[in-house]
């Protein structure tokens, strides 16, 4: 990729950048013997072509029946102690795959399959839709992809406040940013770089009063000593500020992680107290205890219940 036309741009921005031709990314990405966490204070930026199954079944839906995910970038520009991708990648680094144009082609193939319904593609899944768009321009590359084809759905998936490229554009109907919570609490405790609630949420009336599609992703649900009265206004804070007209749906997530991802999440940051708590394995999977887990579900979800339509929640 390195002639593309996509990369030089991207180099631009780096003048004084060292750059290190790599046959694959792999070579760097997957390699054994890495440290996350030192490579988390001054990642590297890698720039591949994705190759393979571009787009893939997701494992959660907001209402769509056919629901695929696709990742133009893996790893995120914040630190959130609880994220899968510690767990998952070796690397810490960031890899961008410049081949929009492939990734177009291979949206437009799945959606094929089902000339007569919507479609639904998630952006956000291995990193953030918004957060490192100023380097990739991945909006601009996909915004108006989608807006021309009104049956594919498009979810935004962020924690970011660059919206700048979106309030520069009109909104259209089939494209919905979500945006993920916890509260403000468990984000300073756990959620290093990410912008606080009120900012996320001054974002999201900004998106509103412009006319974009909002989701609300209260995920993952943290359990600790003020879950009640922290959700409770967490759910008020949010709600409050934005009229529900411009709410498509909204999304409860449990904690959990596959017991791989989770035990090298213990070796690397053994003394967090999030993966000392009340945590047990089930189907190969460590989330909290079950009557644990369904008590802080149960309570999210009737919180929710009292201020948003049933029609709108969505639980995975």
């Amino acid at each position: 990729v390195v002639d593309t036309a996509r990369t030089r741009s991207i180099l631009t921005r780096y003048p004084r950048a060292t750059v290190v031709p790599v046959e694959r990314y792999s070579e760097v990405f997957n390699r054994t013997r890495q440290s996350f966490r030192l490579q988390k204070r001054r990642p590297s930026l890698i720039l591949a072509r994705k190759q393979g199954n571009l787009v893939m079944e997701a494992p959660y839906g907001i209402g769509g029946q056919h629901n695929f995910y696709f990742s133009h970038v893996l790893n995120c520009l914040y630190d959130c102690r609880y994220c899968f991708l510690q767990g998952m990648f070796r690397s810490a680094h960031y890899v961008v795959f410049v081949n929009y144009e492939e990734f177009r082609e291979a949206i437009q193939d799945t959606a094929a399959s089902w000339p007569e319904d919507d479609v639904y593609f998630f952006s956000g899944y291995d990193g953030d839709s918004l957060a490192l768009d100023r380097i990739t321009g991945f909006l601009d590359s996909f915004l108006t992809f989608f807006a021309s084809r009104p049956r594919l759905v498009l979810e935004l998936r962020t924690k970011s406040v660059a919206i700048r490229p979106l309030l520069r554009r009109e909104p259209f109907e089939n494209c919905i940013v979500a945006f993920s919570f916890t509260p403000e609490e468990i984000r300073s405790l756990l959620e290093e770089g990410v912008p606080k609630v009120a900012d996320r949420v001054a974002a999201m009336r900004r998106l509103a009063e412009r006319g974009w599609r909002l989701g609300l992703r209260f995920d993952p649900l943290v359990l600790y000593p003020r879950y009640r009265d922290g959700y409770r206004e967490l759910f008020e804070d949010v709600l409050d500020a934005v009229p529900q007209r411009a709410i498509h749906s909204v999304g409860l997530g449990a904690f959990r992680l596959p017991k791989d991802f989770y035990e090298r999440m213990v070796r690397l940051y053994p003394e967090e107290r999030l993966f000392a708590g009340p945590l047990e394995e089930r189907a190969g999977m460590v989330t909290y205890a079950s009557g644990l887990e369904e008590e802080l579900r149960g309570y999210c979800r009737g919180e929710l219940e009292r201020r948003v339509p049933a029609s709108m929640l969505f639980e995975y």
